[in-house]
């Protein structure tokens, strides 16, 4: 059961079970006021002033606490602490802090996957349509110089294929710049004896001879060259890329298009290297790349300053109020123990503010109850 001193107002609990007897003598720590608690838990009621059998036994205070039962009642009355999972700072971090980062880190992220996605299909996108318009400038090339000696030949009907090689104007008009270091070239499909020959390209090294031999110069690049260069056997246009090694030994990929002469045994190649055609692009790319780092950088940036300001006016805000909280929980505690005197000073004009008012009127409420009690006494 619970009692308290009506001279002071300090509570206590006393277990029932202890009291020897109807009733025993007690005094309050706080103000030293001796009364008497009953078994049946009126002891607040009680005549204050001490029992005449107790005064007249020459037993000690302590003494007849501990012959009743009553040794250690002088510990106040205060509830245990509740076992909370989580108190209001860890709430306000939660829903203040971790939630929000959450969704504004989900959301940043978002965004620049979106974007790395963006990025990625603009220049690739970009790269492709470039690519194709290669191809076709390429493909146009060949069948233009095809056409051109096309009417040469037939203009020409005397001209004879030993004299081909010789003939200054058809070769002009066989080998014709194609992009910035591309060329065409006039070669012609194999006879009886099956062998590839061509009669004019811009390396006068390679005019009349096996083109098949090319195959040690070149080494594992001929295949695809070859694959290109003899898919005209049926009189269709064939196309497609190979590797060409350069002098400094690099290796670059080459787009060719060989397109038969019509009405005769002759066939126009045109190629070049096709990063010719895309360089603008491929340095379009790795700026849009820069840029797109950039940002996520600055984004990376934002929301690093973002969490780190929302983790400060939570730290303060929630250590602030958690701290005027506590405050009035302190002098709700000092008044329930009888310490009416006491004071708060808190200054905020919210609800906090609010609270602390209205414990400082009922402890004031409480003060002057005590006081009437007192003088009717």
């Amino acid at each position: 059961m619970i009692i308290f001193c009506e001279e002071c107002g300090k509570r206590y609990r006393v277990n029932a079970e202890k009291i020897k007897g109807e009733k025993a003598k007690v005094r309050c720590t706080a103000c030293a006021h001796e009364f008497y608690v009953l078994k049946s838990g009126s002891g607040s009621r009680e005549s204050s002033a001490p029992s005449q059998e107790f005064m007249d036994s020459g037993i000690s205070d302590e003494e007849t606490q501990e012959k009743t039962g009553m040794a250690g009642l002088d510990l106040p009355e205060t509830s245990p602490p509740r076992k909370r999972r989580f108190g209001l700072r860890a709430k306000m971090t939660i829903l203040f802090f971790l939630i929000p980062i959450a969704l504004v880190v989900a959301a940043g992220l978002l965004y620049i996957r979106q974007l790395d996605q963006l990025s990625s299909l603009i220049t690739g996108e970009s790269t492709r349509v470039v690519a194709s318009l290669g191809e076709g400038i390429i493909k146009d090339k060949a069948q233009s110089v095809a056409s051109q000696v096309e009417l040469y030949l037939l203009a020409h009907p005397n001209l004879k294929r030993k004299g081909i090689e010789k003939d200054a104007k058809l070769d002009s008009l066989a080998v014709q710049k194609v992009g910035i270091t591309g060329y065409t070239a006039l070669y012609e499909l194999p006879g009886e004896d099956g062998i590839w020959r061509t009669w004019a390209h811009v390396n006068p090294k390679i005019i009349g001879i096996d083109m098949s031999k090319l195959r040690k110069p070149l080494g594992k690049n001929f295949a695809g060259f070859w694959k290109v260069f003899t898919g005209v056997k049926d009189g269709k246009e064939s196309k497609g890329y190979y590797s060409w090694q350069d002098k400094d030994g690099k290796v670059r990929a080459k787009f060719m298009v060989c397109t038969p002469v019509k009405g005769t045994p002759y066939v126009v190649a045109a190629t070049t290297y096709l990063d010719e055609f895309t360089r603008n692009v491929k340095a379009l790319e790795k700026h849009a790349q820069a840029m797109t780092l950039n940002t996520r950088n600055g984004v990376f940036g934002i929301l690093g300053g973002t969490l780190l300001l929302i983790a400060l006016i939570v730290f303060l805000y929630g250590h602030a109020l958690t701290k005027k909280i506590r405050a009035i929980t302190g002098l709700a505690e000092r008044i329930s123990l009888g310490e009416l005197d006491a004071e708060l000073d808190i200054k905020a004009k919210d609800e906090i503010g609010d609270l602390a008012d209205a414990i400082g009127r009922m402890q004031e409420s409480i003060r002057l109850s005590m006081e009437r009690m007192q003088r009717r006494r």
